[in-house]
């Protein structure tokens, strides 16, 4: 896959230009040709794919959430964990990330779920996962994204110091091995998700936690 067909923003670009050159890379870019050739819709479209990426650059990351794939519905993923389009339904484990801020910091839910202005401020919405086809959640999965996602957050623990990784449910607590635990917090908790929000994701005030260590390294705290 070359770099130059990726519309990539140039401080990334500078820290990741190596992935594109590696065979894992070069099997994604067949598989997604594949598919597309097939008449399969993937989601989020094109120009949005690395649309977490290119919504902030490497030295202006303050906080990490590390979600697992885009959602597969229509109109639904941009290319932000967790966050829909404007227009969309509030997801449900979006709505409970709304409630979980409501409670802690007292922010009135909003309408949008569009979780554009966390990025503009900071907030790498990552999922792990940065395609999917519609309908089939999970589908993209092992196919070559993880290994490029791994090395984006290997490459922030690295070269940065005081960033917050936000690791809700098992899937992305795993990650915390790319992570060095002594120049970043990581904040766990339960999965946001209906099925798992009130074993401890209710109630887990990493909202508050997040603006608190922000504070703490001289970083202007988020608007939630």
């Amino acid at each position: 896959m070359s770099t130059s067909a990726i519309k990539l923003e140039i401080s990334w670009k500078n820290h990741l230009e190596g992935e594109f050159s590696k065979p894992y890379m070069a099997r994604l870019k067949e598989f997604l040709l594949d598919e597309k050739k097939k008449g399969k819709i993937i989601y989020p479209s094109g120009g949005n794919i690395f649309f977490a990426l290119n919504s902030i650059s490497f030295d202006k990351v303050k906080v990490i959430v590390i979600g697992q794939d885009p959602y597969h519905g229509p109109g639904q993923a941009h290319g932000l964990c967790f966050s829909v389009q404007k227009g969309c339904a509030l997801p449900p484990s979006l709505l409970n990330i709304f409630k979980e801020i409501q409670r802690d910091l007292g922010i009135a839910m909003p309408k949008s779920g569009d979780l554009t202005s966390w990025a503009k401020q900071g907030v790498l919405l990552l999922n792990a996962t940065l395609t999917v086809e519609a309908h089939k959640a999970g589908s993209h999965q092992g196919k070559g994204w993880e290994e490029f996602t791994n090395k984006i957050i290997s490459v922030l623990s690295e070269k940065r110091e005081h960033l917050v990784f936000m690791l809700w449910g098992s899937f992305a607590q795993k990650k915390s091995e790319f992570i060095n635990l002594t120049k970043h917090l990581i904040l766990k908790s339960a999965h946001p998700s209906p099925l798992s929000a009130h074993r401890g994701f209710l109630g887990n005030s990493h909202f508050s936690k997040v603006n608190a260590y922000l504070k703490q390294t001289n970083q202007e705290p988020i608007n939630w």
